[in-house]
């Protein structure tokens, strides 16, 4: 797959899961693997860019194991960003599809 096109659905990806609950970065590289091939060095990155971007915020959290975590939690921007993304997403989704000859509402 095209490395742009990935990167540009990953952030979605991201976006999107943070938007349910805050995470730390490896509990979103485990969420994201569990359904596409990512790993932290893909990741990582693109958490940075959108945080330098002003789609999260971070704060940090003790643990009673280990290093205290890094959290990530959406802002009104990157909700924003979310919802323009998903937009775009379903219109390419619904040109594919008719394209390829499946059915419209599959998207």
């Amino acid at each position: 797959m095209n490395t742009q096109f990935k990167k540009g659905i990953l952030e979605m990806c991201i976006l999107s899961i943070i938007r349910d609950h805050d995470m730390y970065g490896f509990e979103v590289i485990e969420k994201l693997s569990s359904e596409i091939d990512v790993n932290e060095n893909t990741v990582y990155p693109i958490l940075r860019r959108l945080t330098g971007q002003g789609l999260f915020d971070t704060y940090i959290e003790n643990t009673n194991i280990g290093a205290p975590r890094k959290y990530y939690k959406i802002t009104g921007v990157g909700i924003e960003k979310l919802n323009e993304y998903e937009s775009e997403w379903r219109t390419f989704l619904k040109g594919v599809f008719k394209l390829l000859g499946g059915m419209e509402n599959e998207a």
